[in-house]
Protein backbone atom coordinates (compact mmCIF):
# COMPACT_ATOMS: atom_id res chain seq x y z
CA UNK A 1 0.00 0.00 0.00
CA UNK A 2 1.34 3.46 -0.94
CA UNK A 3 1.29 6.17 1.71
CA UNK A 4 1.30 9.94 1.20
CA UNK A 5 4.51 11.68 2.38
CA UNK A 6 4.04 14.46 4.92
CA UNK A 7 5.87 17.56 6.13
CA UNK A 8 5.67 19.32 9.49
CA UNK A 9 6.06 23.08 9.79
CA UNK A 10 8.53 23.69 12.61
CA UNK A 11 8.78 27.47 13.08
CA UNK A 12 8.78 28.02 9.36
CA UNK A 13 11.13 25.16 8.53
CA UNK A 14 9.79 21.93 7.09
CA UNK A 15 10.52 18.56 8.66
CA UNK A 16 10.29 16.08 5.80
CA UNK A 17 8.44 12.86 6.65
CA UNK A 18 8.69 11.34 3.16
CA UNK A 19 11.10 9.00 4.92
CA UNK A 20 10.30 7.89 8.49
CA UNK A 21 12.09 9.70 11.32
CA UNK A 22 12.98 8.93 14.93
CA UNK A 23 11.68 10.67 18.04
CA UNK A 24 13.92 10.08 21.07
CA UNK A 25 12.33 9.60 24.50
CA UNK A 26 13.94 11.64 27.28
CA UNK A 27 12.18 11.41 30.65
CA UNK A 28 12.84 13.73 33.58
CA UNK A 29 10.78 11.53 35.87
CA UNK A 30 11.68 9.24 38.77
CA UNK A 31 9.14 6.56 37.84
CA UNK A 32 9.06 5.82 34.10
CA UNK A 33 8.45 2.13 33.37
CA UNK A 34 11.88 1.68 31.72
CA UNK A 35 14.48 2.48 34.37
CA UNK A 36 17.25 3.37 31.90
CA UNK A 37 15.11 6.21 30.49
CA UNK A 38 14.93 8.12 33.78
CA UNK A 39 17.25 11.12 33.91
CA UNK A 40 17.51 13.32 36.96
CA UNK A 41 20.37 15.78 36.47
CA UNK A 42 20.86 18.44 33.83
CA UNK A 43 24.15 16.81 32.87
CA UNK A 44 22.45 13.43 32.31
CA UNK A 45 19.76 15.01 30.14
CA UNK A 46 22.25 16.89 27.98
CA UNK A 47 24.39 13.79 27.53
CA UNK A 48 21.33 11.78 26.51
CA UNK A 49 20.12 14.45 24.08
CA UNK A 50 23.57 14.75 22.53
CA UNK A 51 23.78 10.99 21.99
CA UNK A 52 20.25 10.85 20.55
CA UNK A 53 21.00 13.61 18.05
CA UNK A 54 24.36 12.07 17.14
CA UNK A 55 22.67 8.70 16.62
CA UNK A 56 20.19 10.27 14.21
CA UNK A 57 17.11 11.39 16.14
CA UNK A 58 15.10 14.08 14.36
CA UNK A 59 12.98 14.98 17.41
CA UNK A 60 13.64 14.99 21.15
CA UNK A 61 10.51 14.15 23.17
CA UNK A 62 10.84 15.41 26.74
CA UNK A 63 8.42 14.26 29.44
CA UNK A 64 8.09 15.06 33.13
CA UNK A 65 4.92 13.13 33.96
CA UNK A 66 5.04 9.35 33.85
CA UNK A 67 2.04 7.90 31.99
CA UNK A 68 2.73 4.26 32.76
CA UNK A 69 -0.27 2.36 34.17
CA UNK A 70 -0.94 3.33 37.80
CA UNK A 71 1.64 6.12 37.75
CA UNK A 72 1.25 8.58 40.61
CA UNK A 73 -0.18 11.94 39.50
CA UNK A 74 1.79 15.14 40.03
CA UNK A 75 0.63 18.74 40.07
CA UNK A 76 1.00 21.08 37.12
CA UNK A 77 3.46 23.13 39.16
CA UNK A 78 5.66 20.09 39.82
CA UNK A 79 5.54 19.05 36.18
CA UNK A 80 6.69 22.50 35.10
CA UNK A 81 9.32 22.60 37.82
CA UNK A 82 10.81 19.33 36.53
CA UNK A 83 10.88 20.71 32.98
CA UNK A 84 12.31 24.20 33.32
CA UNK A 85 16.01 23.46 33.78
CA UNK A 86 16.20 20.64 31.20
CA UNK A 87 14.31 22.70 28.60
CA UNK A 88 16.52 25.72 29.16
CA UNK A 89 19.69 23.62 29.00
CA UNK A 90 18.65 21.82 25.81
CA UNK A 91 17.78 25.11 24.12
CA UNK A 92 21.15 26.64 25.08
CA UNK A 93 23.30 23.66 24.09
CA UNK A 94 21.27 22.42 21.11
CA UNK A 95 19.48 25.48 19.72
CA UNK A 96 18.56 23.77 16.43
CA UNK A 97 17.08 20.66 18.05
CA UNK A 98 13.39 19.98 17.46
CA UNK A 99 11.86 19.56 20.91
CA UNK A 100 8.56 17.82 21.54
CA UNK A 101 6.93 18.06 24.95
CA UNK A 102 4.99 15.09 26.31
CA UNK A 103 2.20 16.76 28.30
CA UNK A 104 -1.59 16.72 28.46
CA UNK A 105 -1.84 20.09 30.24
CA UNK A 106 -2.50 23.22 28.21
CA UNK A 107 -0.86 25.47 30.79
CA UNK A 108 2.37 23.49 30.67
CA UNK A 109 2.19 23.40 26.86
CA UNK A 110 1.80 27.18 26.65
CA UNK A 111 4.67 27.96 29.01
CA UNK A 112 6.96 25.46 27.30
CA UNK A 113 6.30 26.90 23.84
CA UNK A 114 6.34 30.57 24.81
CA UNK A 115 9.19 30.50 27.35
CA UNK A 116 11.43 27.71 26.01
CA UNK A 117 10.63 27.46 22.31
CA UNK A 118 9.21 23.93 22.38
CA UNK A 119 8.29 22.91 18.83
CA UNK A 120 5.70 20.10 19.17
CA UNK A 121 3.14 19.16 21.82
CA UNK A 122 2.65 15.41 22.33
CA UNK A 123 -0.63 14.90 24.21
CA UNK A 124 -1.28 11.33 25.39
CA UNK A 125 -4.88 12.23 26.23
CA UNK A 126 -5.80 13.59 22.82
CA UNK A 127 -7.35 16.63 24.47
CA UNK A 128 -9.60 14.65 26.81
CA UNK A 129 -7.89 15.65 30.08
CA UNK A 130 -7.73 19.42 29.48
CA UNK A 131 -10.65 21.28 27.92
CA UNK A 132 -8.36 24.11 26.80
CA UNK A 133 -5.71 22.05 25.02
CA UNK A 134 -7.14 22.28 21.48
CA UNK A 135 -7.66 26.05 21.73
CA UNK A 136 -4.14 26.43 23.12
CA UNK A 137 -2.62 24.43 20.26
CA UNK A 138 -4.50 26.49 17.68
CA UNK A 139 -3.30 29.69 19.36
CA UNK A 140 0.32 28.53 19.65
CA UNK A 141 0.37 27.24 16.04
CA UNK A 142 2.64 24.27 16.80
CA UNK A 143 2.37 20.68 15.54
CA UNK A 144 0.25 18.52 17.82
CA UNK A 145 0.23 14.78 18.49
CA UNK A 146 -3.36 13.64 18.97
CA UNK A 147 -3.15 10.31 20.79
CA UNK A 148 -5.98 7.93 21.59
CA UNK A 149 -6.51 7.08 25.24
CA UNK A 150 -9.46 6.44 27.54
CA UNK A 151 -9.55 7.48 31.17
CA UNK A 152 -6.36 8.72 32.79
CA UNK A 153 -2.90 7.15 33.15
CA UNK A 154 -4.09 5.91 36.54
CA UNK A 155 -7.35 4.35 35.28
CA UNK A 156 -6.86 3.62 31.57
CA UNK A 157 -6.54 -0.15 31.91
CA UNK A 158 -10.09 -0.21 33.27
CA UNK A 159 -11.35 1.02 29.88
CA UNK A 160 -10.31 -1.72 27.46
CA UNK A 161 -13.85 -2.74 26.48
CA UNK A 162 -14.73 -1.84 22.86
CA UNK A 163 -17.59 -2.79 20.58
CA UNK A 164 -15.29 -2.24 17.60
CA UNK A 165 -11.92 -0.87 18.65
CA UNK A 166 -10.66 0.28 15.25
CA UNK A 167 -13.93 2.02 14.35
CA UNK A 168 -14.06 3.71 17.73
CA UNK A 169 -10.48 4.96 17.50
CA UNK A 170 -11.15 6.23 13.97
CA UNK A 171 -14.21 8.10 15.28
CA UNK A 172 -12.10 9.55 18.12
CA UNK A 173 -9.53 10.84 15.62
CA UNK A 174 -12.14 12.21 13.23
CA UNK A 175 -13.83 14.15 16.03
CA UNK A 176 -10.55 15.50 17.40
CA UNK A 177 -9.20 16.48 13.99
CA UNK A 178 -12.46 18.22 13.04
CA UNK A 179 -12.37 20.35 16.17
CA UNK A 180 -8.68 21.17 15.81
CA UNK A 181 -9.07 22.16 12.16
CA UNK A 182 -12.15 24.27 13.00
CA UNK A 183 -10.08 26.15 15.58
CA UNK A 184 -7.29 26.74 13.05
CA UNK A 185 -4.73 24.15 14.17
CA UNK A 186 -2.43 22.72 11.54
CA UNK A 187 0.21 19.95 11.42
CA UNK A 188 -1.73 17.28 13.28
CA UNK A 189 -0.07 13.92 13.99
CA UNK A 190 -2.08 10.84 14.96
CA UNK A 191 -0.93 8.32 17.57
CA UNK A 192 -3.08 5.16 18.01
CA UNK A 193 -1.91 4.93 21.63
CA UNK A 194 -0.39 1.49 21.95
CA UNK A 195 -0.70 0.34 25.56
CA UNK A 196 -3.15 3.07 26.54
CA UNK A 197 -6.54 1.54 27.42
CA UNK A 198 -5.65 -1.52 25.35
CA UNK A 199 -4.82 -5.09 26.26
CA UNK A 200 -1.88 -6.99 24.79
CA UNK A 201 -4.19 -8.67 22.28
CA UNK A 202 -5.77 -5.35 21.34
CA UNK A 203 -2.33 -3.81 20.77
CA UNK A 204 -1.50 -6.47 18.17
CA UNK A 205 -4.86 -6.04 16.49
CA UNK A 206 -4.20 -2.29 16.42
CA UNK A 207 -0.82 -2.83 14.76
CA UNK A 208 -2.25 -5.25 12.19
CA UNK A 209 -4.92 -2.70 11.22
CA UNK A 210 -2.91 0.52 11.61
CA UNK A 211 -3.12 1.17 7.86
CA UNK A 212 -6.75 2.27 8.34
CA UNK A 213 -5.61 5.37 10.21
CA UNK A 214 -3.45 6.44 7.27
CA UNK A 215 -6.64 6.96 5.30
CA UNK A 216 -7.39 10.00 7.49
CA UNK A 217 -4.54 11.82 5.74
CA UNK A 218 -2.23 12.64 8.65
CA UNK A 219 1.19 11.32 9.71
CA UNK A 220 1.29 8.49 12.25
CA UNK A 221 3.42 8.50 15.38
CA UNK A 222 4.19 4.93 16.44
CA UNK A 223 5.27 4.30 20.03
CA UNK A 224 5.78 0.72 21.16
CA UNK A 225 9.32 1.00 22.53
CA UNK A 226 9.95 -1.60 25.28
CA UNK A 227 6.24 -1.68 26.18
CA UNK A 228 4.37 -4.47 27.92
CA UNK A 229 2.95 -5.76 24.62
CA UNK A 230 6.51 -6.96 24.02
CA UNK A 231 7.82 -8.09 27.37
CA UNK A 232 4.58 -9.68 28.58
CA UNK A 233 4.32 -11.70 25.39
CA UNK A 234 7.97 -12.79 25.68
CA UNK A 235 7.85 -13.20 29.48
CA UNK A 236 10.80 -10.86 30.01
CA UNK A 237 11.09 -7.21 31.16
CA UNK A 238 11.40 -3.70 29.68
CA UNK A 239 15.18 -3.98 30.05
CA UNK A 240 15.17 -7.09 27.83
CA UNK A 241 12.73 -5.78 25.21
CA UNK A 242 15.05 -4.16 22.66
CA UNK A 243 14.96 -7.06 20.22
CA UNK A 244 11.16 -7.20 20.38
CA UNK A 245 11.01 -3.42 19.93
CA UNK A 246 13.06 -3.64 16.75
CA UNK A 247 10.85 -6.43 15.40
CA UNK A 248 7.70 -4.41 16.06
CA UNK A 249 9.25 -1.24 14.62
CA UNK A 250 9.74 -3.09 11.33
CA UNK A 251 6.08 -4.11 11.35
CA UNK A 252 5.07 -0.56 12.22
CA UNK A 253 7.04 0.86 9.31
CA UNK A 254 5.47 -1.66 6.94
CA UNK A 255 2.05 -0.53 8.19
CA UNK A 256 2.66 3.18 7.64
CA UNK A 257 4.47 4.62 10.68
CA UNK A 258 6.01 8.02 9.94
CA UNK A 259 7.63 8.69 13.33
CA UNK A 260 9.14 6.01 15.57
CA UNK A 261 9.11 7.10 19.21
CA UNK A 262 11.88 5.11 20.91
CA UNK A 263 14.28 4.77 23.80
CA UNK A 264 17.02 3.32 21.55
CA UNK A 265 17.75 5.75 18.74
CA UNK A 266 20.67 4.05 16.99
CA UNK A 267 18.77 0.78 16.59
CA UNK A 268 15.66 2.58 15.29
CA UNK A 269 17.67 4.59 12.76
CA UNK A 270 19.28 1.38 11.51
CA UNK A 271 15.84 -0.25 11.28
CA UNK A 272 14.60 2.62 9.10
CA UNK A 273 17.67 2.38 6.87
CA UNK A 274 17.05 -1.34 6.27
CA UNK A 275 13.33 -0.72 5.73
CA UNK A 276 14.10 1.96 3.12
CA UNK A 277 16.47 -0.32 1.24
CA UNK A 278 13.88 -3.10 1.22
CA UNK A 279 11.03 -0.87 0.04
CA UNK A 280 13.23 0.69 -2.68
CA UNK A 281 13.54 -2.69 -4.39
CA UNK A 282 10.00 -3.68 -3.53
CA UNK A 283 8.72 -0.66 -5.46
CA UNK A 284 11.14 -0.89 -8.41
Amino acid sequence: MDFIPFQLNIKGKLLDLSSPVVMAIVNVTPDSFFSASRFHSEKEVLKTVEKALTDGASIIDLGAYSTRPSAQPISEAEEMDRLQKPLKAIRVHFPEAIISLDTFRSGVARRAVEDFGVDIINDVSGGTLDDYMFETIADLKVPYVLMHMRGTPQTMQQFTGYDNMISQILAFFEKGVARLVHLGAKDIILDPGFGFAKTTEQNYELLAKMRYFKELGFPILYGISRKSMIYKLLDTSPEEALNGTTALNVLGLLNGADILRVHDVKEAVETIKIYKKFTHYQQS
